[in-house]
């Protein structure tokens, strides 16, 4: 497959993680090789992206065939992926995940939610978190996003 970023791409994003990342990330691809149209371009960016940092590591899984990790990580849409920390051998699961295909703007984002992990910041005012730990029951926020 023809490679997604163009070196000018790779290189700045390569720039941006030296600068930024602190600790690492470990991101989990979930694919389907029987019904998913998205996932080969989707794990090949992810693929393209964990070399421009030693910080970043890649696990791949199929959904079908590994349902117990995907339910695991609550990944039940292809091409799905987790952003998470990867600290002392272990996986801190902070609930970033994309459904589909993280191109276009979502790209942006993708990189973005890279950095957060990997600095242990979520970049909200002290109000917000305030307000967020008043909340006494488990919330289920989601950003669907279409290609225009």
């Amino acid at each position: 497959m023809e490679k997604l970023l163009s070196n000018d791409i790779a290189q700045q994003v390569k720039e941006v993680f030296a600068e930024n990342l602190l600790e690492p990330v470990k991101i989990l691809f979930f694919g389907s090789e029987s019904r998913c149209e998205y996932c080969e371009p989707a794990r090949s960016l992810l693929e393209e992206i964990t070399p421009l940092s030693d910080k970043i590591s890649f696990d791949s899984y199929d959904i079908d065939l590994d349902p117990e990790t995907a339910k695991k990580y609550r990944v039940d849409k292809t091409p799905g992926i987790v952003i998470a920390s990867h600290r002392g051998g272990k996986i801190i699961d902070y609930g970033i995940r994309y459904a589909g295909m993280p191109s276009g703007h979502e790209f942006t984002s993708l990189i973005n939610d890279i950095i957060m992990v990997s600095q242990g910041a979520s970049g909200l005012t002290e109000t917000s978190r305030a307000f967020l730990a008043t909340v006494d029951r488990e919330i289920l926020l989601q950003v669907y996003v279409t290609p225009t």
